[in-house]
């Protein structure tokens, strides 16, 4: 017996669900994206500004940005000569959040919360303690 069919609101995702995520993941698998993202989720952001706070050269972190920009991960607001960054939506913010509540978690060997139970979570947006 199929333990899935037992469960009334069980549905797999489509085909392309899965492709996005997973692109999405793959993307967010480097460390100086990561930091972008985050940074980027603090607030708009220039290249030059996002190169000074990640620890890398301004033209690594645009080839980051026209990655994250085609995945919609991030958008871009030009302004004159200059193009000034943010994350794209709330689910960026959820994404990061998440993972970084993962690492901590397994960084400091945590307990896992109850199935619902995220309060123990700083409120969005904050950094891990």
């Amino acid at each position: 017996m199929d333990v899935h069919t037992s469960l009334p609101d069980f549905r797999m995702p489509n085909e392309e669900q899965v492709h996005l995520a997973a692109e999405s993941f793959r993307l967010l698998a480097d460390p100086t994206r990561i930091k972008i993202l985050w940074a980027l989720l603090q607030g708009e952001s220039s290249v030059a500004c996002l190169a000074e706070l990640v620890g890398a050269a301004p033209t690594a972190v645009s080839q980051h940005l026209a990655k994250l920009r085609l995945a919609g991960l991030v958008r871009g607001r030009r302004e004159g000569t200059f193009v000034y960054y943010s994350a794209a939506d709330v689910h960026v913010r959820h994404l990061l959040d998440e993972a970084l509540f993962h690492a901590d978690h397994a960084d400091r060997d945590l307990p896992d919360h109850a199935r619902d139970d995220l309060s123990a979570h700083a409120t969005a947006g904050s950094q891990p303690s």
